[in-house]
């Protein structure tokens, strides 16, 4: 199974996916883990920061989706806009198709300021050292907003393999439990004999 968390910069993906594979056994790949390694080499978005970053998500979205594993929490700022993140994600998700694997997606909302309130987060700088000039993170995040379409504006609400939360006044716990309960994504539980 594959579990997209999607959304705009410092909406809280990464946070809300780790409380997620916390509670069912789903293994966590937050977007920042190929960026990050990416980054330690090549400028963001030369072609060979892409080929890195792409090949790594590739590459994990693939094992998994072949594996034992019980699934993947694959969080995604998805340009709703740009066709080719819509592709991507496609591409994504196509190895856990391909494998009988069911594909959902969250996608989170959260006010402008909340997300710059969470922009400087200490969990959001601990696990993403590009985070970590404030006022460079600061302005991509205004820039991107302005840039593109990061929420989908309800567009797929009517999908069963959809759903879409505002999370500026919920916590990461509430947010995983009510996407494991909205997807019954809990583990099963096991007897107790006496």
């Amino acid at each position: 199974m594959l579990l997209f968390v999607v959304g705009p910069p410092a909406v809280g993906k990464a946070t809300v996916g780790q409380a997620i594979a916390e509670r069912t056994g789903l293994r966590l790949f937050h977007n920042h883990l190929s960026i990050e390694l990416a980054l330690r080499y090549f400028e963001f978005g030369t072609p060979s920061f892409r080929r890195i970053d792409g090949t790594i998500r590739r590459m994990v979205v693939e094992e998994v989706a072949a594996s034992e594993l019980p699934g993947l929490v694959f969080t995604y700022v998805w340009a709703f806009d740009d066709p080719g993140d819509h592709e991507a994600a496609e591409a994504y998700a196509h190895p856990f198709r391909e494998h009988g694997g069911r594909v959902l997606f969250v996608e989170l909302e959260a006010s402008q300021s909340e997300r710059l309130r969470r922009n400087v987060g200490e969990s959001r700088l601990a696990e993403k050292p590009s985070k970590r000039n404030l006022e460079s993170s600061r302005r991509s995040l205004l820039e991107l907003d302005v840039r593109y379409q990061l929420n989908s504006g309800g567009r797929f609400d009517e999908r069963e393999d959809y759903l879409r939360l505002d999370n500026t006044h919920r916590t990461p716990g509430q947010v995983a439990e009510h996407v494991i309960t909205h997807f019954a994504l809990r583990p099963p539980t096991k007897a107790k004999f006496a």
